[in-house]
């Protein structure tokens, strides 16, 4: 199929596209990468009046490093994301999840602000975001907010983003010096959409235990979440097996509650939290060892 009629625009600075954004309203939709919109749109699940194309708008492909935070533009490319040598060194947990989206054709085209506003509960970036309480820098009309990724996400493919609002930058606190992360996902296959996905960043103290742990859950709620039980339990734990087991299962009970559907059904998305978590779990904590 192809798309139903539509206008289309292609303004070169923020405030011709804040602009536009103004005027249209809900009858927009932006273009960054186009790999969710355009599949949307042929398909007529996405009808339009107006496109707005980001690619040309001036600045939203960057990043930079301001002090303890890795500032990404939202138009930057999931493929320089993770290969980008700023990212890998202040958040490699971000430049792993990147890595691992889709195919290679999706991770060229596709850009990080594009993944976050479309608000799919299983992407790997949103996930991301909520892990390490990424800050969302949203511009529109009445001038900047910034929006905690955590309170972002409203459901399955909705977040608080306004009709006339732009994502521009997000913000990652830098990784800090001896942590250990890892990104696990599970997919029936490569470059499908992940089944669920977990984000891990722990630090250790200096008796050589887990400080604070950070986890983030993908696939398994109707939208990105914090494991904050099983980080709580983690706190203050010896990182090892018996960690590994106390944070799968808190992760599993987790995703019992907040799961619908059958029995068997969230059982099965019980047992596969259970398990990217303690991979995540065990990952992160034997790169922490690896560091000291």
């Amino acid at each position: 199929m192809k798309p139903s009629r539509f206008d289309y625009h292609a303004p070169t600075t923020l405030d011709e596209c804040i602009a536009l954004l103004s005027r249209y309203g809900d009858d927009a939709k932006l273009l960054a990468g186009g790999q969710s919109l355009v599949p949307m749109m042929n398909l007529r699940l996405a009808v339009p009046e107006v496109v707005i194309d980001l690619n040309r708008v001036a600045g939203l492909a960057s990043v930079r490093r301001d002090g303890d935070t890795l500032v990404v533009g939202a138009a930057t490319r999931h493929h320089d994301v993770a290969m980008s040598a700023s990212v890998r060194e202040a958040v490699p947990l971000l430049a792993e999840a990147a890595a691992q989206i889709g195919y290679p054709a999706i991770r060229f085209r596709g850009t990080i602000g594009g993944s976050l506003a479309h608000a799919d509960p299983v992407s790997e970036m949103p996930c991301v975001a909520v892990a390490v309480d990424a800050q969302l820098v949203l511009r529109s009309p009445r001038g900047l907010r910034t929006v905690p990724a955590g309170e972002f996400f409203v459901t399955h493919f909705t977040s608080v983003l306004e009709p006339d609002e732009l994502l521009v930058e997000v913000r990652f606190p830098v990784m800090p010096a001896g942590a250990g992360w890892a990104f696990v996902e599970f997919a029936r296959k490569t470059g499908d959409f992940a089944v669920a996905a977990v984000a891990a960043q722990l630090l250790l103290d200096s008796d050589g235990r887990i400080a604070t742990a950070c986890l983030g859950l993908a696939g398994v709620g109707e939208r990105p979440l914090r494991a904050v039980d099983a980080e709580r339990l983690l706190a203050g734990a010896a990182p090892g097996e018996q960690a590994v087991a106390v944070a799968g299962e808190q992760v599993a009970a987790t995703v019992a509650r907040q799961h619908g559907g059958t029995d068997q059904e969230r059982e099965y998305k019980a047992h596969v939290g259970r398990t990217l978590t303690s991979r995540a779990v065990r990952m992160a904590c034997e790169r922490v060892e690896r560091s000291s």
